[in-house]
């Protein structure tokens, strides 16, 4: 569950317009509470959250066994899985557990 008040969870119901009509960057990250790598990735995206709020990235979770539909459509077999949509438009994907330093440089790379 997202402790960050910058990450907000998103679900089947609004994955769309929370992040795919949305015009600037968003970052997902893609869990489930099972998941030993996620839990390690969730503090490095909540730093990065409040971090990069400012620059305009928004942070969402969606946790993929509560929201099958989402998951599925997105091709979602690895997790964690964080995927970066800019403009609406996936536009970068991060399977399993990375340090800060790569996601960091991702969220650069599209900001």
């Amino acid at each position: 569950m997202a402790t960050s008040n910058t990450i907000i969870e998103v679900n089947d119901e609004n994955f769309a317009d929370e992040v795919e009509k949305r015009e600037g960057l968003s970052m997902v990250d893609f869990w489930a509470t099972w998941c030993g790598p996620c839990r390690m990735v969730a503090p490095i995206v909540e730093q990065l959250a409040d971090e990069y709020q400012e620059s305009g990235l928004k942070v969402a979770k969606l946790d993929v066994d509560a929201n099958p539909t989402t998951s599925a459509r997105l091709g979602i077999r690895s997790i964690p899985t964080i995927l970066f949509f800019k403009g609406g438009s996936l536009v970068d994907q991060v399977i399993g557990f990375v340090p800060r330093p790569h996601l960091e440089e991702r969220i650069r790379k599209h900001l």
